[in-house]
C-alpha cells in the first residue's frame, strides 16, 4: 500500500468514526484514529454530549486511548488522522503527545459553517491576553513560583 492509499484508508476510518459517534448522539461529527506501524492504536469520536465533558473531542479521546494501550504519554512514531482540522485544544494535545504527523479532512472554516467555534478560538488565542474575550489576570505569582522551583530537584521528575 502506497502512502496515498494508506492515508486514504486511515482517513476513511476517522470519517466513519465521526458518523458513528454522531449517529449514537455522543457529540458532533468528528472522529480520529492514531496509527503506528500501519496499525490503529487509538481511536475515538466526539463524546462531549454523552459525557458532559467539553474536552472529550475526537482527537483527545483517541490520544487517551492510544496512551492507555501503549502505556506511555508520548506517541512518537505515530500519525493522527482526524475527520476535521483540530481545534486549538486538540492541536496542542497532538503536540504534547509528540505525534509525528497530522492528517485532516474538513477544515476549521467548514466546522465554523456548521456553528462550531474552532475558527473563533484560533483567533482568540492569537490575541494579546488583555484583548481576549475571556477575562484573565495573574495572581499570587511568587507563591506559585515557590512550588515550581522545587520541581527541578525532585527525583520523581520526568520531562514531558
Amino acid at each position: 500500500m502506497g502512502d496515498h492509499d494508506r492515508d486514504v484508508f486511515f482517513m476513511r476510518k476517522a470519517i466513519q468514526l465521526s458518523e458513528q459517534g454522531m449517529e449514537v448522539e455522543d457529540g458532533g461529527p468528528f472522529g480520529a484514529v492514531i496509527v503506528k506501524n500501519d496499525q490503529i492504536i487509538g481511536s475515538g469520536w466526539n463524546r462531549v454530549l454523552r459525557t458532559n465533558d467539553p474536552t472529550a473531542h475526537a482527537e483527545i479521546v483517541a490520544i487517551r486511548d492510544a496512551c492507555i494501550r501503549l502505556d506511555a504519554y508520548w506517541l512518537e512514531g505515530c500519525r493522527i488522522y482526524s475527520s476535521c482540522e483540530p481545534c486549538p485544544m486538540c492541536l496542542a494535545a497532538i503536540y504534547w503527545a509528540r505525534i509525528d504527523s497530522l492528517h485532516f479532512g474538513a477544515s476549521r472554516k467548514d466546522a465554523a459553517a456548521i456553528e462550531f467555534d474552532d475558527d473563533r478560538l484560533y483567533g482568540e488565542i492569537c490575541r494579546p491576553t488583555a484583548e481576549r474575550s475571556l477575562h484573565t489576570q495573574q495572581c499570587l505569582r511568587e507563591e506559585a513560583l515557590q512550588i515550581m522551583h522545587r520541581w527541578p530537584s525532585l527525583d520523581l521528575k520526568k520531562l514531558y
